[in-house]
């Protein structure tokens, strides 16, 4: 470990991996401070059945290429593996159990502050992801029910569930897939599906639909939805009949204008096509046995899984540096400069392109932007 690190990186997941790699590709010192005992923890405790959503060929972090063996869509375990591999190539080591709460400016430099434990750096990279924070809602008569209620990044796999009903709140990627492991296990699942969703196929025409969007990257989001409606209306084909509603606005906008990713189907809409999965709206409250639902219905569920996503609050970690936060407590920008010297924000914001290829750019511009940096400041 370097005595006078250039940077400090929190976070040893994707983006912290990915920084501390293309960095030290720039000739920087680093130190990555990871708060659990392992890189990609965040993936190591994903649901069993998981699988990425984008293929490997645009999924890979900066230097080293998914391997060739891999599926075109790996799964959660060999997405583990990669990283593992990843640390160890670039000979990133964290200092793990490093909890950091606190990144404040100390003059020139960035001061981290954990239980135990304090570094300062010219530079600060936080990578602490988007998937960090769980959002659990709070419904009217949640302490009445009797049944279990976890978050969805709680989920493992379908065994504990065997003969219950099942509810499960939100109709993202997660939820989705989520809904589609129960169901194959033969458990009665329903989904709670609030809003309009967004349902894109995950290969369009036999090539990965993360593909065509890298394809329109540069196009406005505008046209490019208007091109692909068609086409992906076909694909999907009609949800309204089975309680979906499509948002009024396309995929690509969606994205752009309200940080909501689509979601890729695998399956989950076959399955609500033929009533293995339940389709029902928003949750008004919750009984002792089941849900109330808005439109008045009433259902029985042994159990809700939430998958309501993550929101991130970035405030109590950087105190001081407002400017640089939006009014949520999240990046102004990330993957580029901050406003704040010598602090920058990696993988931060979804993307309409995929969020590890997202990764990398970002990883890329952040090393070469924190090697100017840094090269002004001596």
């Amino acid at each position: 470990m370097p005595n006078s690190p250039d940077a400090l990186i929190i976070g040893a997941g994707p983006a912290g991996l990915a920084c501390a790699a293309t960095m030290s590709a720039a000739g920087l010192s680093v130190i990555v401070l990871e708060k659990t005992g392992s890189v990609g923890a965040a993936w190591r405790r994903h649901y069993d059945r998981l699988h990425l959503h984008t293929d490997r060929n645009h999924s890979s972090l900066p230097l080293m290429a998914m391997p060739k063996s891999y599926p075109t869509y790996p799964s959660r375990a060999e997405v583990v593996a990669y990283l593992d591999s990843y640390a160890e190539r670039f000979s990133i080591r964290p200092v793990f159990d490093a909890n950091v709460s606190r990144v404040s400016r100390e003059g020139q430099l960035w001061r981290a502050d954990w239980e135990g434990g304090s570094l300062a750096a010219p530079i600060v990279v936080v990578a602490t992801g988007i998937a960090d924070s769980p959002f659990r809602p709070l419904w009217p008569g949640r302490e009445t029910f009797r049944g279990d209620i976890i978050h969805s990044c709680a989920y493992r796999n379908p065994a504990p569930y065997a003969g219950h009903r099942v509810l499960v709140v939100g109709y993202g990627n997660s939820g989705g897939e989520i809904a589609l492991d129960l169901a194959e296990a033969g458990v009665a699942v329903g989904l709670a599906v609030r809003g309009a969703v967004q349902i894109l196929p995950r290969d369009l025409l036999g090539v990965p639909i993360i593909a065509w969007a890298i394809f329109y990257e540069r196009w406005p989001a505008r046209l490019v939805d208007f091109i692909n409606a068609l086409a992906l209306r076909l694909a999907v084909g009609r949800t309204e009949k089975y309680g979906l509603r499509r948002p009024p606005k396309g995929p690509r906008q969606m994205v752009e204008e309200h940080g909501r990713v689509p979601v890729f189907d695998i399956g989950t809409l076959a399955r609500i096509r033929d009533g293995a999965i339940k389709v029902f709206g928003g949750i008004d409250r919750l009984t002792a046995d089941g849900v109330l639902f808005a439109n008045g219905a009433v259902e029985k569920f042994d159990a809700l899984i939430t998958a309501t996503g993550f929101r991130s609050d970035l405030r109590p970690l950087l105190p001081g540096v407002a400017d640089a936060l939006d009014a949520h407590g999240a990046p102004r920008a990330t993957g580029s400069e901050s406003g704040a010297p010598g602090l920058f924000f990696c993988g931060q914001r979804v993307s309409p392109t995929g969020q590890l290829r997202a990764i990398g750019l970002e990883a890329q511009r952040i090393a070469e932007l924190a090697r100017r940096y840094r090269g002004a400041a001596r």
